[in-house]
């Protein structure tokens, strides 16, 4: 993983230099715990930047033999640079890359989803939970990152979850130039009875 590991470290890098939005070592960690622990069949992640996060998905889902990534980026150009850092890093196979709005990427995919990744614009956490929603597994694994400094701006979907699912708040001291303590928020999703 030695290859894999030079494209981890330069992308990381890069986002540091470029100030370009990613999870930070603290909560990628984190993240590839949540991968382990829930075993998807499929990821979906909202926010793909230039592939930081999208890396260490991948990374997780190679080690446990199983799973895809269906990452969704609205900038063509970052869209574009993230999918060469996954193919360098040799993950390419695991993750299909999407360019455009997630809100209308999501009314697309016509497969069940394990596991959601929420990491774009705040104020559009709720539209994308909306939209994926009735892909999602009973049980499905919602992860919403930034709700420490960006809980003003996704409070829908942070009241919705809140008040349906149970939920776990997260809070890590990171290291990154622009915030030192940020939080991510577990939800286990449950689809909502017939009757």
């Amino acid at each position: 993983m030695k290859k894999f590991d030079g494209v981890l470290q330069s992308v990381e890098a890069s986002c540091r230099e470029r100030h370009i939005p990613m999870l930070g070592p603290e909560k990628a960690k984190f993240l590839r715990q949540i991968v382990r622990r829930v075993q998807p069949n499929i990821v979906v992640e909202c926010g793909t930047a230039i592939g930081y996060s999208g890396l260490w998905i991948a990374y997780e889902l190679q080690a446990i033999g199983t799973g895809k990534l269906i990452t969704i980026e609205i900038d063509p150009e970052r869209a574009s640079e993230a999918q060469s850092n996954f193919t360098q890093a040799g993950v390419n196979h695991l993750i299909d890359l999407r360019i455009g709005d997630a809100r209308n990427v999501l009314d697309k995919i016509g497969i069940a989803v394990d596991l959601l990744f929420l990491d774009n614009d705040f104020q559009n956490y709720f539209p994308c939970f909306q939209a994926i929603e009735p892909q999602l597994t009973n049980e499905a694994t919602l992860v919403a990152d930034n709700v420490g400094i960006g809980a003003d701006k996704m409070k829908d979907y942070l009241d919705h979850t809140r008040s349906r699912y149970q939920t776990e708040l997260h809070w890590f001291k990171i290291d990154l130039p622009w915030v030192n303590r940020d939080a991510m928020e577990i939800a286990t999703y449950r689809k909502p009875s017939s009757t």
